[in-house]
C-alpha cells in the first residue's frame, strides 16, 4: 500500500493550498481516509477525516470552516483544500487511510500513512 501525498509548498498568510493524497494497493472506495500534520516540536494532530462515501465527515475545531475534506474515489485520491492559512498552519501534513468504512479522529486507528508533504505559510 502506498500513500502519495503532495501539493504543500510556501504560501503567504491568508491564502490557500490544495493537498492531494493519491493511494495504491489498496480497495480505495473502501477505506475512510485522513489527514493529519506535525508542527515542528508538537505531536501529531488530527485535522480532518472522511467516509468512504463521503456523506460522514470530520474536523478539529481548529481547521472547522477553513478546510474542506474531499475525495474522488474513481481516482484513488482524497484532497484537503485549505483556505484562510495563517502561520500556525505550518506544518507536515500526513495523509492516511483506515481499514474502515467510517472516519476517526484517534490516528492509532488508521492503518496506512502517507509520506508528508510539507506546508509553510509566511506572515
Amino acid at each position: 500500500v502506498q500513500l502519495q501525498a503532495s501539493g504543500g509548498g510556501l504560501v503567504q498568510a491568508g491564502g490557500s493550498l490544495r493537498l492531494s493524497c493519491e493511494a495504491s494497493g489498496l480497495t480505495f472506495s473502501s477505506h475512510a481516509m485522513g489527514w493529519f500534520r506535525q508542527a515542528p516540536g508538537k505531536e501529531r494532530e488530527f485535522l480532518a477525516a472522511i467516509s468512504w462515501h463521503s456523506l460522514s465527515t470530520h474536523y478539529d475545531d481548529s481547521v472547522q470552516g477553513r478546510f474542506t475534506i474531499s475525495r474522488d474515489n474513481a481516482k484513488n485520491t482524497v484532497y484537503l483544500q485549505m483556505n484562510s492559512l495563517k502561520p500556525e498552519d505550518t506544518a507536515v501534513y500526513y495523509c492516511a487511510g483506515r481499514v474502515s468504512s467510517w472516519p476517526d479522529k484517534n490516528q492509532a486507528e488508521y492503518d496506512y500513512w502517507g509520506q508528508g508533504t510539507l506546508v509553510t505559510v509566511s506572515s
